[in-house]
């Protein structure tokens, strides 16, 4: 399963290491092709230098072992989604040929598009366990 991590859970896993949105990441590492966008991570980075500048060195080591495929981000406008900030999240997500994005962003939790699927942390985890133990 090709998966889009969506900024907001890179940070959280930063901030939090034992948090769900780290036990998802990490999960995802191990077990599923995970998909960053050039746009995630420069906000991910802008975050960290404005909110924890202390984190900074942190993130830089925690992209440089995660396995992921990186794929650029059209900022095109895209009507899916409400907040214009996130339509090149969703752009990336549709030519990466994602399968999921994991995110807490309200507006994509919101958008209920069927492919691909957004799930938060937690419900990826839960989906995770299913197919793990084969229920799914």
């Amino acid at each position: 399963m090709r998966v889009l991590i969506d900024t907001n859970v890179l940070f959280s896993a930063l901030l939090f290491r034992n948090s769900t949105p780290a036990r998802a990441l990490f999960h995802v590492a191990d077990h599923q092709e995970m998909v960053l966008c050039d746009y995630c991570i420069k906000e991910l980075l802008d975050k960290i230098e404005e909110k924890r500048p202390d984190l900074l060195a942190h993130a830089e080591r925690l992209l440089a072992v995660l396995p992921f495929e990186l794929v650029h981000a059209p900022r095109a406008s895209n009507s899916v989604i409400a907040d214009p900030k996130d339509a090149p999240i969703l752009n990336a997500a549709v030519l990466a040929e994602v399968d999921l994005i994991i995110s807490g962003d309200k507006h994509f939790l919101q958008a209920q598009m069927e492919h691909p699927r957004v799930l938060t942390a937690a419900a990826y985890l839960e989906l995770a366990a299913e197919i793990d133990e084969g229920t799914v």
